[in-house]
Formats: structure tokens, C-alpha cells, sequence
């Protein structure tokens, strides 16, 4: 089953852009696990769409107010919710963020 994981925390620190996944990723993709993802650029960069009585709206940056922002995202292909946490759970930023794990429809 494939699992989206979205990667939340406040602006990581410098230590922490450096660190990075620390080869993470790179066993994910030994065992056949990972399907894809990426990391995003700042939340000030983002662009926010809604359309309302059918007018588009363009806001900058994030809808959300939030100290926590969405900073990357993994899409994962694993046996179960246990598996996903797992993996989840031993992602670096889990250690200083929060992961969102959402099973995919389809």
C-alpha cells in the first residue's frame, strides 16, 4: 500500500539542513520502499489558489497560520500502517518536527 508522508516542523536550523536525511532515503530505496519525494523550498516562496463564486485567489505565502510548516514530502510503498509508522518514525526530521503518514487512494 503507498503512503504519502508529509514532512512538518518549524524553519530547521543549520545543523539540521546539513544533517539532511543522512542516507535515509538512500535504505528506502535499497529495499524497494521508496517511491519518491522531495524537500520544499520556504513557505514564504509558496502560492495559495482557492476559487470562490468562481474568481481565482492568489495569496502569497502559506494559508496556514502555523508555526509548523510542510517542509518535504516521501511517498512510500509498504505492507501496512505499521510498516509507514515505522519508516515515519525513523525519518531524521521526527526527531525535531511531526510526520504526517496518510494512506493514498488508489
Amino acid at each position: 500500500m503507498r503512503y504519502l508522508l508529509m514532512i512538518a516542523g518549524e524553519e530547521p536550523t543549520e545543523e539540521q539542513k546539513i544533517a539532511g536525511c543522512g542516507g535515509w532515503s538512500d535504505d528506502l530505496l535499497a529495499r524497494g520502499i521508496l517511491v519518491g519525494g522531495g524537500g520544499l523550498h520556504p513557505p514564504a516562496t509558496a502560492t495559495t489558489v482557492r476559487v470562490r463564486g468562481g474568481d481565482v485567489l492568489l495569496t502569497d505565502g502559506p494559508f496556514a497560520e502555523s508555526k509548523e510548516q510542510i517542509g518535504g514530502f516521501v511517498m512510500i510503498d509498504c505492507a501496512d500502517l505499521d510498516e509507514a509508522v515505522e519508516i515515519a518514525s525513523s525519518h531524521p526530521a521526527a526527531a525535531y518536527g511531526t510526520i504526517e503518514v496518510r494512506p493514498m487512494l488508489g
